[in-house]
């Protein structure tokens, strides 16, 4: 399939108009309507509806725009990855990163990267744990920096530091003036919990020390978006949990957001470096050793 006839298509999606599509494109309006009618015979479907008013996508147009979307943006890494060996570049790598890793290691990583390997870019992703173990066993990641030792026999890890999670409350909680309270007073407050799908190991850990603390924690929300899940706890009298470094960066969000250090027992949760076992890149082994460089810290 000729690549001009899905940009075609694209423009025309995104404009939803002929003549600004065409110039976009820098096409003559009949061209751009050649196109779209060429892909319209390879599809075997309709895409466009056009009339002296409107331009629109069909029931096909909308199934058939994210995969287009998808094709285009495959070609695109793809052509800059066979320039960058023409230029004799190192290529790219895809990196996964939760917020700890993005505060504590990966920052110092890629300036030794960039260092050693200027030519070596980093596609980076910021994703929760869970999310990153899928696009890890979809060959969508080279690395994942994820909560927990991943437990799938194809993968391998290393270790990079060990975190303190917190409690989060908001400005009118009981705790908003509290530095630290024992675990088991958690069982009095209604709190907001993710899916465990989302991060695994941070999930284990909270439910672990629950249970040591001889309670079970009042699930009164569940959100899985970091966004909406600040939101719950600044307007309502909720509990939530995050990396210390992570509740420390809310409380000066100017949300009113306080951490509460808890303790009896001290929830820890480990950050690890995953990535597959058979692969061999080169540039996978000159990234993990730019993140074994710097000291696991506790």
């Amino acid at each position: 399939m000729d690549i001009r006839l899905l940009e075609s298509f694209l423009a025309i999606a995104e404009e939803r108009h002929f003549g600004r599509a065409a110039a976009r494109l820098h096409l003559a309006q009949p061209t751009l309507s050649q196109h779209l009618q060429r892909l319209e015979r390879t599809v075997g479907a309709k895409l466009v509806e056009r009339s002296s008013h409107a331009v629109d996508l069909t029931d096909a147009g909308r199934a058939f725009e994210p995969d287009a979307r998808a094709v285009l943006a495959h070609l695109g890494k793809a052509t800059r990855s066979a320039r960058d060996a023409v230029e004799g570049h190192a290529g790219s790598l895809g990196v996964g990163f939760n917020f700890p890793a993005g505060h504590h290691v990966l920052p110092a990583a890629l300036r030794r990267l960039k260092q050693g390997h200027p030519g070596i870019r980093v596609d980076l992703e910021e994703l929760r744990s869970g999310p990153q173990l899928t696009a890890l066993a979809e060959r969508r990641l080279d690395v994942g920096l994820v909560y927990g030792r991943p437990t799938a026999p194809d993968l391998r890890s290393h270790h990079l530091m060990t975190l303190r999670l917190c409690g989060v409350v908001g400005p009118t909680h009981q705790w908003a003036h509290r530095p630290a309270a024992p675990f088991a007073e958690l069982a009095r407050h209604p709190c907001v919990m993710f899916g465990r799908g989302q991060s695994p190991a941070m999930y284990d850990v909270i439910q672990q020390a629950s249970a040591q603390a001889g309670i079970e924690l009042d699930i009164a929300e569940t959100a899985d978006d970091p966004a909406a899940t600040g939101v719950l706890v600044s307007a309502h009298q909720l509990i939530t949990f995050a990396s210390e470094s992570r509740a420390v960066l809310l409380a000066r969000s100017g949300a009113g957001l306080t951490p509460v250090r808890l303790h009896s027992p001290v929830p820890m949760l480990d950050l690890y470096a995953a990535w597959h076992a058979d692969n061999d890149s080169p540039l996978l082994t000159l990234f993990l050793d730019a993140l074994r460089t710097g000291p696991a810290r506790t």
